[in-house]
């Protein structure tokens, strides 16, 4: 099947699925990010225009992780959207800095890397953003499957996690997935970071570097 006939038939099954209600994914895990104070939150992170980083470090960034995305993101424009993408949010000027290898690892668990992912309460696309969000932005809920706003979503949500609990990665994950104290699912990401994508958390600086906590392994 080519690509475009693949993009096809994961718009229709999207659609078809979220009309119907009926929405399996064994991938797809987020389900809350409910909170009240998160609106301004993700607003203002869609409102905004794309980040621009430093070029040498993301040429690096690109270097370190685009040889171990190719199995799991076949097409290389996607490929190239998402590592652009998660380090460019990761790294938002005026926002407190996101390791972006801890972001891969959420992806990774999250979705597989699979854009069309949705969970069984319609969490959608690469870091399972609930469908609410787009309807409060003004937005479609299809615009959750694109790259650009699914990771600026995901990535502002999980920001303001960590900043409600100072920081502690396992915390903040086990609410951005809705598992208030259940550690399986943060371990997982922590221990998918560690393994998988760690290596390039300390580009953007000593400073930012210096405000990293290394993951399991790491």
């Amino acid at each position: 099947m080519s690509i475009s006939s693949r993009t096809t038939h994961g718009c229709l099954w999207l659609a078809l699925a979220l009309l119907a209600g009926t929405l399996p994914w064994r991938c797809a895990l987020a389900d809350q990010q409910r909170d009240p104070g998160l609106k301004d939150v993700v607003a203002r992170a869609i409102a905004q225009a794309q980040c621009f980083t430093d070029r040498f470090d993301s040429a690096v960034w690109y270097r370190l992780m685009e040889p171990r995305l190719r199995r799991k993101v076949p097409d290389q424009r996607e490929r190239v959207a998402i590592l652009q993408d998660v380090y460019c949010e990761a790294h938002r000027p005026g926002e407190a800095r996101l390791p972006p290898g801890l972001v891969m690892a959420l992806i990774d668990v999250e979705s597989g890397f699979n854009r069309w992912a949705v969970s069984s309460t319609g969490a959608v696309g690469l870091m399972q953003v609930m469908p609410f969000w787009p309807e409060r932005l003004g937005m479609h809920r299809y615009d959750l499957t694109h790259v650009s706003p699914n990771v600026r979503m995901g990535c502002a949500i999980l920001r303001y996690y960590l900043k409600q609990e100072h920081h502690d990665y396992a915390k903040a994950l086990e609410h951005y997935n809705g598992s208030v104290g259940r550690r399986d699912y943060s371990d997982a990401v922590l221990e998918r970071w560690g393994d998988r994508w760690t290596g390039a958390d300390d580009l953007g600086g000593t400073q930012a570097a210096q405000r990293v906590k290394k993951p399991p392994g790491g």
